[in-house]
């Protein structure tokens, strides 16, 4: 028994057939790296599909997917959020479609029913409406 062993040479020589070790992390996935705009760009698409309908949607749909493209290259380069980039360009897309949908169906019922704005009441305007859809 050596009177000095340090903690290299004792364990080496507890199992003379282990390999040796390899590097840095070797057989351990790296932790390192985090897609930050892939998580925006996914949050903001989830968020902007959410409220598409009152027109915000549309307005985080494009900043989602402007972060989105930009994650979706740097998941190119890193391998990084690549799933959450192509959800929130997809989420974004739908989010600016949905939006631009409901401001032309609002713009088209608006001219539809551009004689009805001046009722005296509730009960006229929705008279008025039916009429102009109807044709009666």
């Amino acid at each position: 028994m050596s009177p000095l062993r340090t903690a290299s040479t004792w364990s080496a020589e507890a199992d003379p057939h282990s390999p040796a070790p390899q590097g840095r992390g070797h057989g351990i996935r790296p932790t390192g790296g985090n897609n930050g705009p892939a998580r925006a760009a996914m949050m903001l698409g989830v968020i902007g599909l959410s409220t598409s309908i009152v027109f915000i949607g549309g307005l985080l749909g494009c900043i989602g997917l402007i972060l989105g493209i930009v994650a979706l290259t740097t998941a190119e380069r890193t391998g990084i959020g690549r799933g959450k980039a192509l959800t929130g360009v997809v989420t974004s897309a739908i989010a600016i479609v949905v939006s631009v949908l409901v401001a032309v169906f609002f713009v088209w019922y608006a001219n539809k029913t551009q004689e009805c704005y001046r009722p005296d009441s509730f009960q006229q305007y929705t008279q008025c409406v039916h009429q102009q859809f109807t044709g009666n």
